[in-house]
């Protein structure tokens, strides 16, 4: 196989297309559709999705929930401003973060947050210099990371949000994500009972969604970049739900990379989706064929990043490009709170 580098999936973004603030109305984003076949192109508003769902068809959500995971703190003796991130719960009160400065973080350094409602004592530093703390509270974790977090918007939003809501779907159910799985901020309830009056399954799997989502690929050769992992989690009722339309010859439509990896992750060989939970570090890059998914709807991704290549996985890099370009020159809003795109 050729090597295929990053600068491959390069596309020239100007920053004002980058989308600062959701729209009032979540299901009135633009929707760029693009069949994964010929390359064509065409222009709707998200809430028409469902002209592109038959009966029988099944919608795959991920329905994990963002925590308010960034935290402002003070380091116990010197008063010195420490952020941290959560990233990943390890124990019930042990997770792995990201603390900057980390210098100021060596293990045994204590750091206080809201007049100590929190604590967090740093154990070690992992690979990478994120760091594994222990945390102590009176109470439920949670609630006092609801009083005291922040949501950890991705670094190329500037506006502060208003609505801690707006950066969860309207379907959010599990904690455990550090950033939101962004293609599912388009749907409202009306229109998910819309479709599920249509025929159309809705399965509901988990995957909390990492910040190694927005790290950027170093490697010039993508071969070589390391994924981060993921934890994920297929109910029996959502692989029977998926596996009943793959039986069918229905379509699998996904919502979002997240969806999309967590059903790749669970497939097998013969692409039946089997129950259970674990780790994926599955990286999806063209040349990569898909056990289960069909379709996917996702927003546009970074330049160069991971989620463009595996777009590019299912519609082809060129095709991908194109509608990018397109999307550039029609003015669609890009990323987290931007529009979406169908790729059928």
């Amino acid at each position: 196989m050729e090597e295929m580098r990053k600068s491959d999936f390069y596309f020239d973004l100007p920053p004002e297309r980058i989308a600062q603030d959701p729209l009032e109305d979540r299901a009135s984003s633009r929707l760029l559709t693009l069949r994964k076949d010929t390359g064509e192109t065409g222009h709707r508003i998200f809430r028409e999705i469902i002209d592109y769902l038959e009966p029988g068809d099944c919608l795959v959500l991920n329905d994990t929930k963002v925590i308010p995971a960034r935290l402002m703190g003070v380091k116990a003796g010197t008063g010195a401003a420490i952020e941290v991130l959560l990233l990943k719960r390890q124990e019930k009160d042990i997770w792995e973060t990201l603390v900057k400065p980390g210098k100021k973080a060596r293990p045994g350094t204590v750091i206080r947050f809201g007049d100590g409602l929190l604590e967090g004592e740093v154990l070690e530093v992992l690979e990478e210099g994120n760091r594994r703390i222990r945390f102590s509270y009176e109470g439920i974790f949670e609630e006092v990371l609801d009083r005291l977090g922040e949501m950890p918007l991705p670094p190329y939003i500037t506006h502060k949000l208003e609505d801690k809501s707006r950066y969860q779907t309207v379907y959010a159910k599990y904690e455990g994500s550090a950033a939101a799985p962004t293609a599912g901020l388009h749907f409202t309830d009306g229109l998910l009972r819309q479709i599920r009056e249509k025929g159309v399954d809705i399965a509901y799997v988990t995957l909390h969604v990492g910040l190694g989502t927005f790290r950027p690929v170093k490697a010039e050769n993508i071969l070589e970049h390391h994924m981060h992992s993921e934890y994920y989690e297929v109910s029996e009722e959502a692989a029977r739900k998926i596996n009943r339309a793959k039986q069918a010859k229905r379509k699998v439509v996904c919502v979002g990379t997240t969806s999309c990896r967590t059903v790749e992750s669970a497939a097998d060989g013969a692409g039946t989706v089997r129950a259970g939970c674990g780790n994926t570090e599955i990286f999806i890059y063209p040349g990569y064929r898909f056990k289960v998914l069909d379709a996917l709807i996702t927003n546009f991704h970074l330049p160069e990043s991971t989620l463009v290549m595996l777009v590019s996985a299912l519609a082809g890099r060129e095709n991908v490009l194109a509608a990018y370009r397109e999307a550039v020159a029609e003015g669609y809003r890009f990323f987290s709170f931007g529009d979406a795109m169908l790729i059928y």
